[in-house]
């Protein structure tokens, strides 16, 4: 219940976790979120994608072009692991 308590470098908050959906949330209310189920599959893989790779340093814009260039030319995908 307490994980802080018994493993060090635990935060004893979500601040980190509710500072990483912020952006997702922000992106919702200015455009009045999704008209369908499959849109809001599309931007939950988008923005995922775009803030793991900002996460890791890299750039979203030239991830999404691997990715899509990858799937089109039957390869395997760039990973974000």
């Amino acid at each position: 219940l307490f994980p802080f308590i018994f493993h060090e470098g635990v935060e004893p908050t979500n601040n980190l976790a509710e500072r990483g959906i912020r952006p997702a949330v922000q992106w919702r209310k200015i455009c009045f979120g999704n008209r369908s189920d499959n849109g809001a599959v599309l931007t939950s893989r988008l923005l995922t994608a775009t803030r793991t790779c900002w996460l890791q340093r890299r750039n979203p814009l030239e991830f999404l072009v691997d990715a899509i260039s990858a799937f089109r030319s039957s390869i395997p995908t760039p990973s974000l692991l």
